[in-house]
């Protein structure tokens, strides 16, 4: 079913974004506006293959945005998203400024927003990870990424002008195909994957809290097929502005993943344990799981994928055969 309305989607060569306009496809979707650095080739793969109008290089989105076109929805997943970038000017040039961009050309032309935020924004989870909006402005993200995406979400919360419908969604630990290009940054499962294919064996980090043994740290994995469904649903329904978290609602620990990953490759589970790195160890955290009860009340139905079954989806169908989505 082809229909005519017009979407703008930004990070389009990225994971999460590619596979949003590759869905959007699927469901009769090609009138998009695709928006990213396309100069990196090790991106595309990812967005060669979309059907779109025009493809907008990051740079020059102030411009595009001043050309008289017809837009009727903004999906913004555009974002530096490396966690290991300390400097702050970086995130609050591409996370911060580039998002209040659009969030008011979004105003101007009286349309709807969703855009990425980060679970990364609930720090050691100190007030929990319930997306209340009278905790944001307590949130101590760990990183300059997280800060970033948590001063974004308080300066919307504090705009008396909003677009139409408007979603920051806090994506907990994403994975999924259309990953390859991330380096470092890929998910666990990704380099879990390529770990056991190399050695039969994995390493995980050892336990250096009490609380936890060795592999029990947990971790709520969200399969990227129920971000896209989550954000169409959205589309479609138009529920209750505001931050919702993204998550399964259903944390695994790394022992769980390690173990389905193994299955998913038909090979013998063979785990070791080495120390967490001096570095990070103060600043890892031990426990994330999304409370998904406000997207739950707003109506949204459709299960969750378990850890075991869209590992199984990904490897398969993915990472086994290099696939894109």
């Amino acid at each position: 079913m082809q229909t005519t309305s017009t979407i703008l989607i930004t990070g389009a060569a990225g994971f999460i974004a590619s596979c949003m306009a590759s869905f959007l496809n699927q469901k009769g979707y090609t009138q998009l506006y695709l928006v990213d650095d396309f100069s990196k080739e090790s991106k595309t793969a990812n967005h060669s293959h979309i059907q779109c109008i025009e493809k907008i290089q990051r740079d020059d989105i102030s411009a595009f945005l001043e050309r008289n076109i017809q837009i009727d929805y903004v999906i913004h997943f555009g974002a530096r998203t490396d966690t290991t970038e300390m400097d702050y000017s970086i995130h609050e040039a591409l996370n911060l400024n580039y998002s209040k961009i659009i969030w008011n050309y979004c105003i101007l032309k009286n349309i709807p927003l969703i855009y990425a935020s980060s679970a990364a924004t609930y720090g050691n989870g100190e007030y929990g990870y319930k997306d209340n909006h009278t905790i944001v402005n307590q949130l101590q993200p760990l990183n300059p990424y997280g800060v970033s995406k948590n001063e974004f979400d308080k300066w919307a919360l504090l705009q008396t002008e909003t677009p139409l419908h408007w979603y920051g969604l806090k994506f907990f630990n994403v994975y999924g195909p259309n990953e390859y290009h991330k380096g470092r940054m890929a998910s666990v499962i990704f380099h879990a994957f390529h770990q056991i294919k190399e050695n039969n064996a994995l390493k995980l980090f050892r336990s250096h809290n009490p609380d936890y043994s060795d592999g029990g740290q947990m971790r709520d994995f969200i399969y990227v097929m129920d971000i896209l469904e989550v954000s169409y649903w959205l589309m479609q329904n138009s529920p209750e502005n505001g931050l919702y978290n993204l998550g399964t609602g259903q944390a695994a620990t790394f022992n769980q993943l390690a173990t389905a990953i193994f299955d998913a490759m038909d090979l013998p589970v063979a785990i070791s344990y080495i120390d967490t790195p001096m570095d990070i160890r103060d600043k890892y955290q031990y426990y994330t799981e999304a409370n998904m009860s406000k997207l739950i009340q707003a109506g949204y139905i459709k299960p969750f994928t378990p850890i075991e079954l869209g590992v199984k989806d990904y490897i398969s169908q993915y990472l086994d055969t290099l696939k894109i989505y």
